[in-house]
């Protein structure tokens, strides 16, 4: 399950910096997801930001849950 978590959590992090990427230079025009969705049309760098905190909070949550729980089976 950490690994998931962490695959996701990349992921999201890499969505992320491919929004911004796109929104302020134009490159990544295929990559990102951001650029798809109507409703943040004029947000996309906000969104890319957040996408980008949450995919780094997510590895960082999965990794200490995962030190936790080795802990616990000592």
């Amino acid at each position: 399950m950490k690994k998931l978590f962490e695959g996701l959590g990349v992921l999201l992090a890499l969505q992320g910096l491919a929004g911004i990427l796109h929104d302020t230079t134009g490159w990544f025009r295929d990559f990102g997801l951001l650029r798809h969705l109507g409703f943040l049309h004029g947000y996309e760098i906000y969104a890319g930001g957040v996408l980008v905190v949450l995919g780094v909070a997510l590895v960082l949550a999965s990794d200490a849950a995962g030190r936790a729980e080795a802990r616990s089976r000592r």
